[in-house]
């Protein structure tokens, strides 16, 4: 009996440890508004919501630490960080590198110029354009697809922005569920072109064939939200609707 009741015991205790076990989340927090860092300088966003209700589904504990974008895998890789949640689109090169849950969001490329920019109406004259995209993105490198224009990347989108207003880039492309929001509060902005982005839509990503079983339970508890509403329900906060 009291073999039976150690071994019990120490199942308890397995249990409770994988509960217990706290995964470190990469995130730019550099892409409003599925992560930014708040008015408290804390990480904040729909990803890191979504991370939150996913937690509570499994049963983790979890923290973010903010990386640059580009930097993200290999960081991965390089086991300093144990998933990333960043509105990181899911494409076959990066599957090359890491797992990916479920889509969350989908998207598109949406190609943004000012307004008062009349010269700019095919895609085909950005050969001799100044693009800007932030750096690592799918949007980056479809810039640099485009031969003969100067591809001008920023750490983040806002910076790309920034540098359209002021005249440094010609057009920037970003992804619309980003795009779209930027366009609602500048109205000097306008879209001229949208197109599919090539992905698979925005996951998750753990390190390649190292978390198969939590993968699951995330594409399940990814499953879970979306029939009890709490997915809606974030969308809504974030305007994503």
């Amino acid at each position: 009996m009291k073999k039976f009741l150690k071994l019990v015991f120490a199942a308890v205790l397995a249990v409770g440890c994988l509960n217990a076990k706290e995964i470190v989340f990469g995130t730019d927090a550099e892409y409003p508004p599925f992560g930014y860092m708040n008015e408290q300088n804390q990480i904040s966003g729909f990803d890191i919501d979504l991370v939150d209700a996913i937690s509570k589904k499994v049963g983790f504990e979890y923290k973010f630490i903010k990386i640059g974008f580009d930097a993200l895998i290999p960081a991965l890789k390089a086991g300093k960080i144990d998933a990333i949640a960043a509105s990181m689109s899911a494409t076959d090169e990066r599957r090359k590198s890491v797992d990916f849950t479920d889509p969350y969001i989908f998207t598109k490329n949406l190609y943004l110029k000012m307004a008062t920019n009349k010269d700019i109406t095919s895609k085909d004259q950005l050969k001799t354009k100044r693009i800007g995209a932030m750096l690592g993105t799918v949007q980056e490198s479809v810039a640099n697809s485009i031969k003969g224009a100067k591809v001008m990347p920023t750490e983040g989108i806002a910076g790309s922005i920034m540098n359209l207003k002021a005249g440094k880039v010609d057009v920037v492309i970003v992804d619309s569920s980003v795009g779209y929001g930027y366009l609602k509060k500048n109205k000097d902005i306008i879209n001229w072109l949208e197109e599919s982005d090539g992905s698979d839509g925005f996951a998750m990503a753990f390190d390649k064939d190292k978390q198969t079983e939590l993968l699951a339970k995330f594409n399940q508890a990814l499953k879970d939200i979306k029939q009890d509403g709490t997915y809606d329900k974030l969308l809504e906060k974030y305007d994503l609707k």
